[in-house]
């Protein structure tokens, strides 16, 4: 057996394999609510093998999406719709997660077909907010500073949407705190300069972060579900958030409850220098792993079946994590069990195929 076929358990649940579809947003929902296309997208995934698939980055609340068309997870509607999905999901041995996100600064844009630009209020567009009155770019609009009352919305929306995809049968939560969006903008020095106690020191900008996790958790978070966390290990911009800053902060999630760190990197900063190569991100995770002992995925161009089995075989992530390879290939773990030749269950319906 390879070890990326191999059972994980972890935080109560039981996934298949280490084979992880990244969140990936489809910009396809009508008022946060997904329909046939969300069903036919991710149930390809879980009729392809993929052990646990993420649902992409879903807005706690309407203002939290990064764009009109994003899935919401706010209300009974949206909890009625992923409900079939994530049965059916669920059905083909698929765990589920759902990834809970608020875009804070990066909120209010067009879809990327559409021109990916910030929509004015006239356009659909609405307030964007963020830790410091600081704009994600150019032609982006400067953020209200969030007081008080923005930051306790923001908790209660977190834990309101983690009560909801508990009741939409999601396994497991994922929180979204990298790619420049709200809770990252609040980790990165580049993007909080704030003086309270939300601000200044990695303990004071991880706050927000931690507050969000103890409120979803005493909100009533079932405790055999895990919570995953997705950060940006490093912004790749001097003086921002680097690993050395991820390590201390994977440790502190890890004392709240996390059960893995999904390591992704980048997105705080539009001018960022990023080295991009076929697994450019996975010295984060093993060394997260290494010095602050938690359970990490590894994510960055892993297309290779060969490669992704080394990644978990070398001890540098615990679940590889994929996400345009995916998009291409659906069936990309039943290739990849044929390549490594390991058999594996496959969908009953498409034996006829199998090699």
């Amino acid at each position: 057996m390879r070890m990326l076929f191999e059972p994980l358990e972890i935080g109560g649940i039981k996934i298949k394999n280490r084979i992880m579809m990244a969140p990936m947003c489809m910009y396809s929902a009508v008022d946060g609510v997904v329909g046939a296309f969300h069903t036919a997208h991710l149930g390809a995934r879980a009729v392809g093998g993929v052990g646990l698939i993420i649902v992409e980055a879903t807005g706690v609340s309407p203002e939290g999406r990064i764009s009109p068309y994003d899935a919401g997870i706010w209300n009974e509607k949206q909890i009625e719709a992923f409900k079939p999905v994530v049965e059916f999901c669920k059905s083909c041995g698929s765990a589920m997660g759902i990834q809970l996100a608020h875009a804070g600064r990066k909120a209010s844009t067009n879809a990327p077909w559409l021109g990916d630009n910030p929509l004015k209020p006239d356009e659909g567009g609405w307030q964007v907010l963020g830790p410091s009155p600081i704009a994600f770019n150019e032609g982006y609009p400067i953020p209200k500073e969030m007081d008080e009352n923005d930051i306790k919305k923001v908790i209660k929306d977190f834990a309101n949407g983690a009560k909801n995809a508990d009741k939409a049968g999601f396994d497991l939560i994922e929180i979204h705190a990298a790619h420049g969006y709200l809770l990252n903008e609040f980790l990165s020095p580049l993007s909080n300069k704030r003086k309270d106690k939300y601000g200044g020191s990695l303990e004071n900008r991880a706050r927000l972060l931690l507050d969000v996790i103890d409120a979803i958790k005493s909100e009533g978070w079932p405790k055999n579900k895990p919570i995953f966390v997705r950060i940006s290990a490093v912004d790749w911009v001097e003086g921002g958030f680097d690993i050395d800053s991820a390590v201390v902060l994977a440790g502190m999630l890890k004392e709240a409850g996390v059960s893995l760190i999904d390591c992704s990197s980048g997105g705080i900063a539009p001018n960022a220098k990023m080295n991009i190569y076929y697994g450019y991100q996975l010295g984060f995770a093993k060394e997260i792993r290494e010095k602050a002992g938690i359970a990490v995925s590894g994510v960055g161009l892993i297309t290779k079946p060969e490669f992704a089995d080394f990644i978990l075989s070398s001890g540098t992530a615990d679940m590889v994590e994929m996400g345009r390879e995916l998009l291409r290939n659906p069936y990309w773990p039943l290739m990849a069990a044929h390549k490594l030749g390991v058999d594996i269950e496959w969908p009953k319906q498409y034996l006829r195929a199998k090699f």
